[in-house]
């Protein structure tokens, strides 16, 4: 339909590993040494390629990793502009017994926001920063969860990029990684308590899905 505006949203994720899983020893020979990683079995290779790939798609992993999504928005405003996030998302898991994990899950956005009363110029910049930690069994069963508090903090830039409030309240994770399958959804609503008066109160629910499909060897 004509004058018809939309709102698109692309997303692309990639995931540097810091640490990887731990791996098991290689079984020592008849002479009492180790075999080298190069003699394992193919199927063995794959299998911790495989199990690799399943924590990096989980998000309350015992893994160190920093995913980077990278969110465009089209047609937005009357001038049909589009905006650009790059999340960076360094998830950081601490053992706080041998029964839970405490992960940390830190949002750090950097933003171009564009002029919508024109058709050029806008603002880039850091925004507000999302933090939010997950209290997560260590040893999880075949369904995966976690649950904690999510907060926004006011660390944005410049005005435009952030909403200068101060914000806290629930998140949750689910997951299920029947091979070759990961299947789940994040969610987290978030409040605001404080902040300058002038500025918009909050109130901003977060619900993303996420499905993987496991190629054959990883």
């Amino acid at each position: 339909m004509s004058g018809q505006r939309f709102h698109v949203t692309v997303a692309v994720l990639l995931s540097v590993v810091l640490e990887l899983t731990p791996v098991r020893a290689a079984a020592a020979d008849e002479g009492g040494a180790q075999s080298h990683s190069a003699d394992q079995p193919a199927e063995q290779e794959d299998k911790d390629a495989g199990n690799l790939a399943k924590a990096v798609q989980n998000p309350v992993a015992d893994l160190i990793s920093v995913p980077f999504q990278n969110n465009t928005s089209y047609n937005i405003g009357t001038n049909e502009r589009a905006a650009n996030t790059l999340n960076i998302q360094p998830v950081i898991p601490v053992h706080l017994s041998e029964r839970v994990l405490l992960i940390s899950r830190i949002i750090l956005p950097i933003t171009y926001q564009p002029d919508l009363t024109s058709t050029g110029g806008g603002t880039s910049g850091f925004g507000d920063t999302n933090p939010t930690f997950f209290f997560s069994p260590a040893k999880p069963g075949k369904v995966i969860w976690g649950a904690g508090p999510a907060f926004l903090l006011p660390t944005a830039t410049q005005r435009s990029v952030g909403t200068g409030k101060w914000s806290v309240g629930p998140a949750a994770v689910v997951l299920i990684q029947p091979d070759p399958w990961t299947i789940g959804v994040l969610a987290s609503q978030v409040w605001s308590f404080a902040g300058p008066s002038d500025r918009s109160t909050v109130s901003l629910m977060t619900v993303q899905y996420f499905v993987n499909y496991n190629l054959a060897h990883a």
